[in-house]
């Protein structure tokens, strides 16, 4: 079944509960923002790394947001990939912007998860993908950080994200689930979906009198 599938009708919070019975580690990433939090973003990551800049290091031409996005795909599809932009505490800097990431429109990728903030909120949301981050700002970040390295793992809201892990993000949250599990745990979250509905629909009748009885130690 395709991702697309799986997460059809489930929030992040029911994969957030099916990572939490198959994994210990934090796997969620929370206060996102979006030009439309109404599109779903499912895909396998790949990975941008961010550094203050370093002019000794870093020559512009290899470590600019164009190569970095060809680096990050390392001879994969792109397609309906998600890229993945680590700002290593630039979080309220911009990682990109509408031109520079219509590379993402391009390559058919299902959309970006940015650690940092984008510009140009109306020309993404023109685009046909789902965009999470940190906000919107209007000044642009490549006096501050560069892209310095692709295809590697990153950290994201407190979250490790590998290459081919699968990112989910809906709302202004988002989860990030083991590429050789997604189908499986994405499959348990539907379940524990159902559950809990059967749950929700038996509360309409619940007595509230025996709830307290049982909240007192009464049964």
């Amino acid at each position: 079944m395709q991702l697309v599938e799986l997460v059809n009708g489930l929030g992040v919070a029911d994969v957030v509960d099916a990572m939490m019975m198959t994994h210990a580690h934090r796997a969620h990433i929370v206060e996102l923002d979006s030009p439309d939090p109404k599109r779903v973003l499912i895909g396998p990551a790949l990975t941008i790394s961010f550094l203050p800049v370093r002019k000794d290091l870093m020559d512009p031409q290899k470590h600019s947001l164009g190569p970095a996005i060809y680096r990050a795909i390392d001879e994969r599809d792109p397609k309906g990939a998600v890229l993945v932009m680590a700002s290593n505490g630039y979080n309220r800097t911009s990682l990109g912007g509408g031109t520079k990431l219509s590379r993402v429109e391009n390559l058919g990728m299902a959309g970006i998860l940015a650690d940092g903030m984008l510009r140009d909120y109306e020309e993404l949301n023109s685009y046909g993908f789902a965009t999470y981050c940190h906000g919107e700002t209007v000044h642009g970040g490549g006096n501050e950080i560069q892209p310095y390295l692709a295809d590697v793992p990153v950290a994201v809201g407190g979250v490790t994200v590998v290459p081919n892990d699968v990112i989910f993000a809906k709302g202004s949250t988002a989860v990030v689930i083991p590429g050789a599990e997604a189908e499986a745990i994405l499959t348990k979250a539907r379940y524990l979906m159902a559950k809990m509905d059967q749950i929700k629909a038996s509360l309409k009748t619940e007595d509230p009198e025996t709830v307290l009885r049982q909240g007192s130690g009464e049964l």
